[in-house]
């Protein structure tokens, strides 16, 4: 900045430290050194002002939350899901966790990082210091989450590269991974039906080829290297997307949050024209009531609702911490909810078409025509790839979708690790880092060694395990939690008087209604649901069994998140002020929210030292003019605060008076600089 060239400047320690409390709070333009505008925020301190706003424009904001929960979730997990439930049962506790539970969380999450202006554990910490843990919690995850979450990248990066090979090696059984079980479905005529071994050319490719996979976890076999460097490349485009912070990361979802929703309503279209596909459809669309009595079915309802829509992860609320403070709120979340839920159905009839062609062809029913796991995604859809004209465009087209698709999701988690670490440590990370890319590069390094254990050839068992216990288990409890102490101990009077300062409408009463009843009351529910009607993860529908020991390591991923939210809870207590246990609480339940000492309000302009007022005016374009006193000792050049408050002679004083561009315009252009 031009005035730290000054060497009156420099010599000023106390400007010196200014320094660094104005690119926190001044609304510096973008393109201005505001990479790390929240450098020194740290969550252990308080009454701090929220960070300084990022997103370009309003658009980036939307696209950046789309890109987020529409990804491989919609494409892999949500298909899934309803296929794992049933069928069309699954869309009716699907539906109804949407609107109780997910879209009033989702306005909640992003109603505190728009207004508390910080990432989960600063949010969290600032509203209700004694679930400061919940925040801390949905790191882990996020964390957690992205060391295998890549590795799905990494697969679509190695089937994208092989579908430019002149014959796709997953249409037939002539290869050299193929066995003798290998069975290309041909529906040659009624009666013709698969061997009870069989498995198709796509299933062979991805299981014998791609992953070399082992008899299972305590067999973990040799390194998969074409995936390490698959893998390895999905982490260097994570990087580069993501080393500038959203800066970088927002301009690269212009492309990759709206292509992949051309190619999903294109191949749409083509797989509802395929032979069979009114049974899948059918499959889809037609609830068995009977299976609502099923408490699985209303756990993985509650389950893709989260990881599809993104809450609990701390992404949407550090997302929204970049908004400007007046930002529709409302409007945002219907708009992503809408989206999301649109492009679920548009999947879910692409994905059950397919099985209903598939199932025709091998004489079979629709449920039982694939496995576990990420088969969904390589094993059903590389063979409906291959039944289309021009079937190898259409394989380098569907995987590149799924490229984009994974890396929006992997920008959002990477983003929201790096931001929490960045408010929590700030003093640590400028002394031994010093640099924003090289707090990503450290994040992305340690994700991709944490992740190596999914590319063994007993990777895809680990893979498993981990997305069980990791993202499933855990996310309703943190849900819960968050809703408890935002709703509950800050108070939804509190928050919709907060949602009125924002956007001057306060939160409706459907809204209210869920934060504080039907919300916590469902979650909580369907909590102890699956806590009582849990059942221990397998791989390939039963055909293989984890060892117990395995089971234990699921548990401690678990644990990982589930003890942040008690163990923050207790330091905050230990550390709380007060001469009996109750006193702590109340401390440790009161919000920490800045407040104006002039105003009382949380986002303003005031309260700012003088030398902050000075710098403030001179980012922002010149518009307040100096005149010294006709008769009085000219200043020297540049602002020293020591020098305005201590070392100037009596009676000699600066004056600032406000002039509009246009009467700058009329002055002489000595007039116009002498500010300097």
């Amino acid at each position: 900045m031009p005035y730290r060239n000054d060497p009156d400047a420099q010599s000023s320690k106390h400007s010196e430290q200014s320094f660094f409390h104005f690119k926190r709070v001044a609304k510096v333009p973008l393109g201005i050194d505001d990479d790390d505008s929240f450098m020194d925020m740290s969550d252990e301190a308080a009454h701090l002002k929220p960070r300084q706003q990022h997103w370009a424009n309003k658009m980036q904001f939307v696209l950046a939350c789309i890109g987020y929960s529409v990804g491989l979730g919609n494409v892999w997990r949500f298909p899934y899901m309803c296929y794992k439930s049933g069928g069309g049962v699954f869309l009716v506790p699907y539906c109804i966790i949407l609107f109780i539970c997910s879209i009033p969380l989702l306005f909640m999450e992003l109603s505190v990082g728009q207004y508390t202006g910080r990432g989960p554990i600063g949010a969290l910490g600032q509203l209700c210091p004694l679930f400061k843990g919940a925040g801390l919690a949905s790191v882990v995850v996020s964390f957690l989450m992205s060391t295998y979450y890549s590795v799905i990248i990494g697969y679509s990066i190695y089937y994208f590269f092989t579908s430019f090979k002149t014959e796709m090696p997953w249409i037939d059984c002539s290869n050299r991974w193929n066995t003798p079980d290998c069975w290309v479905p041909q529906r040659k005529e009624v009666n013709y039906t698969a061997p009870d071994t069989s498995r198709t050319p796509s299933e062979e490719f991805f299981e014998n080829k791609v992953l070399q996979i082992s008899a299972g976890l305590e067999y973990p076999g040799m390194m998969r290297w074409e995936l390490f460097a698959c893998l390895v490349c999905a982490w260097l485009m994570v990087y580069f997307a993501t080393w500038k912070s959203i800066k970088s990361s927002a301009k690269v979802r212009y492309f990759t949050a709206t292509f992949p929703f051309v190619l999903i309503i294109i191949l749409m279209f083509r797989a509802v024209t395929l032979e069979g596909a009114d049974e899948g459809l059918r499959f889809f669309f037609r609830p068995n009531w009977s299976e609502l009595k099923n408490a699985n079915v209303w756990i993985n309802a509650a389950s893709q609702n989260f990881n599809s829509l993104g809450i609990t992860f701390g992404s949407m609320i550090s997302f929204a911490s970049y908004n400007k403070y007046n930002n529709n709120i409302l409007r945002d979340t219907i708009s992503v909810s809408l989206v999301n839920m649109v492009t679920s159905l548009l999947v879910g009839i692409f994905a059950f078409s397919t099985l209903g062609n598939l199932a025709l062809e091998q004489n079979t029913n629709v449920r039982d025509v694939i496995g576990d796991g990420p088969g969904m995604i390589f094993v059903v859809y590389p063979q409906a790839m291959a039944k289309m004209p021009y079937a190898q465009l259409w394989a380098v087209m569907f995987f590149f979708m799924l490229l984009c698709l994974g890396l929006n999701s992997q920008f959002a988690i990477v983003e929201v690790v790096v931001t929490s670490i960045q408010d929590g440590f700030p003093r640590w990370i400028k002394r031994h880092l010093g640099y924003h890319e090289i707090v990503v590069l450290f994040v992305c390094v340690i994700s991709c060694l944490f992740g190596l254990p999914n590319i063994i050839q007993g990777g895809i068992y680990y893979f498993q395990l981990m997305d069980h216990y990791a993202a499933s288990v855990t996310i309703m409890f943190l849900a819960f939690c968050q809703m408890i102490a935002i709703a509950w101990f800050y108070g939804t009077g509190r928050l919709s008087k907060n949602v009125k300062q924002m956007t001057g409408k306060a939160p409706s009463f459907y809204l209210k209604s869920c934060w504080l009843v039907l919300g916590p009351c469902l979650l909580f529910a369907i909590w102890v649901l699956s806590l009582i009607n849990y059942k221990e993860p397998t791989y390939h529908n039963g055909r293989y069994t984890y060892p117990d020991w395995a089971y234990g390591i699921g548990w401690m991923f678990a644990s990982l998140s589930l003890i942040c939210i008690p163990g923050y809870a207790l330091i905050n207590f230990m550390r709380a002020s007060g001469d009996n246990f109750w006193e702590r609480i109340k401390v440790t339940l009161r919000p920490n929210i800045y407040e104006c000492k002039i105003c009382g309000e949380h986002h303003c302009e005031h309260d700012y030292p003088e030398q902050e007022q000075y710098m403030l005016a001179q980012e922002l374009g010149n518009i307040y003019k100096p005149a010294t006193k006709p008769g009085l000792h000219q200043s020297q050049p540049g602002y020293n605060a020591m020098h305005a408050s201590n070392t100037a002679p009596h009676g000699v004083h600066t004056e600032y008076t406000y002039q509009s561009k246009e009467e700058q315009a009329t002055l002489p252009t000595t007039d116009q600089h002498s500010v300097k």
